[in-house]
């Protein structure tokens, strides 16, 4: 079970990061094209966004991998649920069913790790 947490918290991580990465470097106006829910907030809040996604992200393997401070770990996987939900209500006001379905996988996903790192198989 422990290597199913590691391979779900790399993969997670890596989403986080890349639209982290994304989010917070990239001007609202080239994001608009593909995230059109951009529209609905300021480029500061975007921005924010994208911060919080990659800090989630690398939080969700370095502590783990350097021993340090590990408890980040499920802490960084329970700040990505609550984004997630966060995120579906956004895209439950702009009905867009897709980004609810993506939402809620990727949500599921970090629990599932902070369930594992916070109950049973923390480190």
């Amino acid at each position: 079970m422990n290597v199913v947490l590691w391979i779900v918290q790399i993969a997670l991580a890596a989403m986080f990061v890349m639209a982290g990465v994304m989010k917070s470097t990239q001007p609202k106006e080239k994001l608009a094209p593909r995230l059109p829910w951009v529209d609905d907030f300021s480029a500061g809040t975007v921005r924010f966004i994208g911060v919080a996604e990659l800090a989630g992200g690398l939080g969700l393997v370095l502590p783990a991998l350097t021993g340090i401070a590990t408890v980040l770990t499920p802490l960084a996987a329970t700040g990505l649920a609550l984004t997630m939900v966060l995120a579906a209500v956004v895209h439950v006001r702009r009905k867009e069913p897709s980004g609810i379905a993506v939402n809620a996988v990727l949500f599921l996903l970090a629990a599932f790790v902070a369930w594992g790192r916070f109950g049973p198989y923390a480190f």
